[in-house]
């Protein structure tokens, strides 16, 4: 068995959260490193794009995020063999990279007026356009999953962006947004969110 080390900011959600949850989902030995947010300027340098997450396998380092979502999903049988279904979960994980990316900006924003001028133009427009169309795919697809007829990182992507999306942390995005854009997605998080192992993850931390 390869030695893990997953690198990743010392918070709930954002990119690294899904391939934490697989890890942990699969029973994969892995080591959990959290880096303060503190002390991320003094070690930004030291990462091959400047960025996280970083995945480390026996010493040696993969970047991206859905290519560690990947990695570990297969580690843990969470990504599908399948190549059509494999590239309907890419599909997924790719387009809430996208919207999360459009979000993600607005955190720098550092007027106040700004930031709320472009959050509201994101709860007006993009985010439910990719909620709607996320709920659409979840309801061609079984109404369960979004690949594969089974739980995929796929699946974990999703929860951990709507996750973030109702929990009020975003100013000026209302946390009902996704309630009243796709009720399916929210039927979708609230499954994830009562599994038994994805409960026992954020128990244990």
């Amino acid at each position: 068995m390869s030695t893990l080390k997953l690198t990743y900011f010392d918070f709930h959600g954002g990119r690294g959260e899904p391939a934490r949850l697989a890890l942990f989902l699969g029973g994969i030995d892995f080591e959990d490193h959290r880096i303060p947010l503190d002390k991320w300027p003094a070690l930004k340098s030291q990462m091959p794009f400047q960025a996280l997450p970083v995945l480390e396998v026996d010493g040696k380092t993969i970047t991206q995020s859905n290519t560690i979502n990947r990695y570990v999903g297969k580690l843990a049988n969470l990504y599908p063999i399948d190549p059509w279904q494999a590239a309907l979960c890419d599909e997924v994980m790719d387009a809430v990279e996208d919207i999360g990316q459009k979000i993600f900006v607005t955190l720098f924003v550092p007027d106040e007026e700004a930031k709320k001028t472009a959050r509201e133009a994101l709860a007006n427009g993009p985010i439910p356009m990719y909620l709607m169309r996320f709920q659409t795919y979840l309801y061609d697809r079984g109404r369960e999953y979004f690949a594969d007829n089974r739980l995929t990182v796929a699946d974990l992507a999703m929860f951990v962006w709507i996750r973030y999306l109702r929990s009020g942390i975003l100013d000026y995005i209302p946390s009902d947004l996704v309630d009243q854009s796709a009720p399916l997605l929210v039927q979708h998080f609230e499954i994830l969110n009562s599994h038994s192992r994805i409960l026992a993850y954020y128990e244990g931390r």
